[in-house]
């Protein structure tokens, strides 16, 4: 029987550069959301898996010797493969109690590769948190464009923000983003910044006006800024650097696959160019 519970906030621990990360972007946000953290680990079941060293990535307690004997064998069967995820579970869940989290810890345990784990706690999450390098075939772009659950993917270290940068739009993904903003508690007590990039037309003001408004109506400090310009990924990377913004939210992948093939996402591309947290809520 499956232990995920319902409405958690869903730790990947598969980006061995980026686990504490994870876990500290993690319980950021379960104690504004107030829910349960799902340590999630994924293991192929598959024999003679290159190992992942994930020795050092939390210095807790005296199992990190016990990482590095996995990792100095080239390969790994799948009785190892289970061992080492169980022995970074226990740290995991070890580095959230000396955090004094208070909230439920739970392990997830998957014998299935991540593509298949995202999908299976997708429906149930309120959040999913992933580091910036993950460590399956599938690219991270891959990865949140298959969810329906918003995303949240961290650097390391992961440093609490104060200030959101809001990418607006007007699309139909980015209005159900932002009813989501105004309900959550995950942004209440920042600072949100509403950027659209486009024309300074009548319908962009009104459209951006009334935006601001919503946020505004739901309790939450903001600022509201147009600016023109053809690259909305530099232009974004540009003004959240400028105005020292330490978490992006935008809509995923809400461009037509010809507009994507012809000009290039601007989701992969801020994937590639932010550096601090970026939050990714779902096509739907």
């Amino acid at each position: 029987m499956s232990n995920l519970k319902a409405d958690s906030v869903i730790a990947c621990l598969d980006c061995p550069d980026h686990v504490q990360a994870v876990l500290d972007a993690s319980m950021w946000a379960a104690n504004r959301l107030q829910a349960p953290i799902g340590l999630l680990h994924s293991v192929p079941s598959m024999q003679q898996k290159a190992a992942v060293n994930y020795s050092g990535c939390l210095n807790v307690n005296d199992e990190n010797a016990l990482l590095e004997q996995f990792i100095s064998k080239e390969h790994l069967g799948n009785f190892e493969l289970k061992a080492q995820g169980r022995l970074l579970l226990s740290q995991a869940t070890s580095y959230c109690e000396q955090q004094r989290h208070k909230l439920t810890t739970y392990t997830l345990h998957r014998h299935e590769n991540l593509n298949q784990s995202i999908d299976y706690v997708d429906d149930k999450a309120q959040l999913i948190v992933i580091g910036h390098k993950v460590t399956c075939k599938s690219t991270l772009d891959q990865l949140i464009r298959v969810s329906h659950c918003p995303i949240l993917v961290t650097h390391a270290p992961f440093l609490p923000p104060t200030t959101a940068l809001f990418a607006f739009d007007n699309s139909p993904t980015c209005h159900k983003l932002l009813n989501w903003l105004c309900k959550t508690p995950l942004i209440r007590t920042l600072t949100v910044h509403i950027v659209m990039i486009g024309k300074e037309t009548s319908d962009n003001c009104d459209a951006l006006r009334e935006a601001y408004a919503r946020l505004r109506q739901a309790g939450i400090k903001s600022k509201k800024t147009l600016l023109d310009c053809r690259d909305v990924a530099s232009a974004l990377n540009y003004y959240q650097d400028q105005n020292d913004i330490g978490l992006l939210i935008t809509g995923a992948f809400g461009q037509s696959r010809l507009r994507e093939l012809l000009q290039g996402s601007d989701t992969k591309k801020l994937l590639v160019s932010t550096k601090t947290p970026y939050l990714l809520f779902p096509k739907l």
